[in-house]
């Protein structure tokens, strides 16, 4: 299985508009994060976890031609808010692109969406079939997914497991059940969003101490803000097994 980094930033990306801090104006790569997202790729099957304001560019740019379904872990913009361009798919294979979400979040998509899910609809809308989810193990075309509840502030928010690969962002905390779901698992995907204390994201030192807890043999920091440093050095403040992901990134799990 193999997955790519679409993106690794927090809601404003990086560099955020209007700053001149020293992350913001970094000439590395590493630096610049678009909206977070992973596109995963099986033998079979291609699906993204969250379509956020940089979805298109996000598959122009990494080239993704093809796209069989789209998870979202919440409904917050941030993660949802490019799901019009699925159009461009909608029209290249001439069927509905499948969506999974827990039925709060398809309730806010049928709101931001209205149009899509109109029972007259205008030519050329996006199209979606949508399937409600449960923080209870399902498949997509034989492909198991375990969903990871966690609390984003006091918004519930869906990591997944699948195979021995985890994806977990907007956690700020993660009851004793949940973290059970992440035995064994040999990749971990964690937000770590800044140095300073969040109401509703792990710093720096706890997405440390809860990788430490899970001890993957890799564990990826991601949903990074500009605030938490330039990816050179925080990267030598890290543990052998712990590194900042970044845009573009592949990792075969």
């Amino acid at each position: 299985m193999k997955v790519r980094f679409l993106g690794t930033g927090t809601s404003q990306g990086v560099p955020v508009i209007a700053c001149d801090c020293q992350v913001c104006k970094s000439l590395d790569e590493r630096d610049k994060r678009l909206r977070s997202s992973v596109l995963i790729e099986t033998d079979n099957l291609t699906l993204v976890i969250d379509t956020g304001p940089d979805f298109r560019q996000q598959m122009l740019k990494f080239n993704v031609t093809k796209l069989d379904a789209i998870l979202f872990t919440h409904e917050h913009r941030d993660h949802t808010s490019g799901l019009d361009d699925i159009r461009a798919y909608n029209h290249k294979y001439d069927k509905d692109m499948p969506i999974y979400a827990e039925r709060r979040v398809i309730d806010q998509l049928m709101i931001e969406y209205h149009y899509i899910f109109a029972s007259n609809k205008y030519p050329g809308i996006p199209r979606v079939h949508t399937h409600e989810i449960w923080n209870k193990p399902f498949e997509i075309q034989g492909l198991e997914i375990i969903p990871i509840q966690v609390l984003h502030y006091k918004l519930p928010v869906l990591g997944f497991r699948i195979k021995n690969f985890s994806y977990i962002t907007d956690a700020k905390t993660i009851s004793e059940a949940e973290i059970e779901k992440l035995s064994g698992t040999e990749v971990l995907v964690i937000n770590a969003l800044q140095h300073e204390p969040h109401i509703s994201h792990f710093t720096f030192v706890e997405a440390i101490e809860f990788a430490q807890r899970i001890n993957a043999k890799q564990t990826y920091f991601t949903h990074i803000s500009h605030k938490l440093g330039c990816h050179e050095d925080v990267n030598k403040m890290l543990p052998p097994n712990i590194s900042l992901a970044y845009d573009g990134q592949e990792i075969i799990v």
